[in-house]
């Protein structure tokens, strides 16, 4: 077996309430490993969270205008029509997502 890269052991005792605690707040980071936590805890003190919600609601919102930008495209591949109600609603879409694109800009 080749030589652990973390070689060097470090123990200490907790109550059930403290390690209920640490479990909770290693659960709110979003980390899987209580090793990995208590590492990253001990080095820098700290683990910053970024709540990604919004980013989500926009990824979901410009996936549902692809697919109906994608439904048009193929329509059109394959019958080589377009009406203009088809074409209005193609734009209509494309700006919402630029204005979905430039509302996630940070500022």
């Amino acid at each position: 077996m080749a030589e652990r890269k973390r070689n060097k052991e470090i123990h200490f005792y907790v109550t059930d309430e403290e390690r209920k605690l640490i479990r909770r707040k290693m659960i709110e980071s979003k980390t899987k490993n209580m090793g990995a936590y208590l590492r990253k805890m001990a080095i820098d003190g700290y683990i910053v969270n970024t709540d990604t919600t919004p980013l989500k609601k926009q990824y979901e919102e410009m996936h549902k205008i692809g697919i109906n930008i994608n439904q048009i495209a193929k329509k059109v591949n394959t019958t080589g029509d377009l009406y203009p109600e088809e074409m209005k609603e193609l734009k209509e879409m494309v700006k919402e997502l630029w204005r979905i694109l430039r509302s996630s800009q940070l500022k």
